[in-house]
C-alpha cells in the first residue's frame, strides 16, 4: 500500500510541477513577425496597375521598393518610434532613392504604420483564429476589418523559405459595380513578404471589366540587415 500510495504522490507532484513550469513561461507575443531593428530591410517587385477608362489610362508599372528600419524618430502621437523609409528604382541597376519616411512601432499588442500621417495598424499579437482589429481604427479611412488566415504557416516566395508565417485578410468584396481584394503576408523574422492591393469600378459583376481603379502586388525578392 505505501508503494502505491509513493507511485500516486510522485504522479500528483509530477504533474504540479510541469503545470508550474508551463505557467512560468514566458508568452511568445511572435513580434517576430514585424522586426522594427534598425537596419532592416526589405526589398520588393513591385507590379502597379492603373485604369481610368474616363482618361483613357491603362498602365502597368514595373519597379522596385526597399522598406528599410532606420533611427528612432517621433511619430505623429509624440511616441518613440522607428524610421520607416522607402527606397524606389525602376531597374536593379539604378540607385535608390529615398521617396518617404514614415513611421513605425510596436505599441504593447499593436504594430502600427503611420503612412503619410495615416495611422494604421497592420499586425496585433499575438496571432490567433479569434483576432479582428479595424485597421483604420486610428485614421480617417473608412473601417477595414482585418483577421488572421494561415496563422503559423511555412510559404516560400522568389526561392525563400520561410518556417513561419500569418496572413492578414483585409477584405475580399464583389458587387455589380465594385471589386475590392486585399491582405498582407508576413514571416517571422521578415516582416511582410507579399502585399495583394485591388480596388476597382467594374461593370455588371464582371471582374475583368474594369473601368477604373488600382492594383498593387508586392512580392520580396531579399531582405537582411545593413
Amino acid at each position: 500500500m505505501r508503494l502505491k500510495h509513493f507511485f500516486v504522490l510522485t504522479i500528483v507532484l509530477s504533474a504540479t510541477l510541469i503545470g508550474c513550469k508551463k505557467d512560468n513561461e514566458p508568452v511568445n507575443f511572435h513580434y517576430e513577425l514585424y522586426p522594427t531593428n534598425q537596419g532592416h530591410y526589405v526589398t520588393y517587385s513591385v507590379r502597379e496597375i492603373n485604369i481610368d477608362d474616363a482618361l483613357g489610362l491603362n498602365e502597368t508599372l514595373n519597379y522596385y521598393m526597399k522598406a528599410k528600419i532606420g533611427d528612432t524618430i517621433m511619430d505623429n502621437q509624440g511616441r518613440i518610434a522607428r524610421r520607416y523609409e522607402r527606397y524606389f528604382r525602376d531597374s536593379l541597376n539604378h540607385p535608390w532613392a529615398l521617396e518617404d519616411i514614415w513611421t513605425t512601432l510596436i505599441d504593447g499588442s499593436r504594430a502600427e504604420l503611420v503612412e503619410e500621417n495615416q495611422r494604421t495598424i497592420k499586425l496585433v499579437f499575438k496571432p490567433d483564429k479569434y483576432k479582428e482589429w479595424n485597421c483604420n481604427a486610428y485614421n480617417s479611412f473608412d473601417a477595414l476589418d482585418c483577421y488572421y488566415r494561415e496563422i503559423f504557416e511555412p510559404a516560400s516566395i522568389n526561392g525563400f523559405q520561410f518556417a513561419s508565417t500569418v496572413t492578414v485578410e483585409q477584405e475580399d468584396f464583389l458587387s455589380l459595380v465594385d471589386y475590392r481584394r486585399k491582405y498582407e503576408q508576413y514571416a517571422e523574422g521578415v516582416g511582410m513578404y507579399y502585399k495583394h492591393f485591388k480596388d476597382f469600378r467594374i461593370l455588371n459583376a464582371d471582374t475583368l471589366n474594369v473601368v477604373k481603379g488600382k492594383e498593387l502586388i508586392m512580392r520580396l525578392i531579399d531582405y537582411g540587415t545593413e
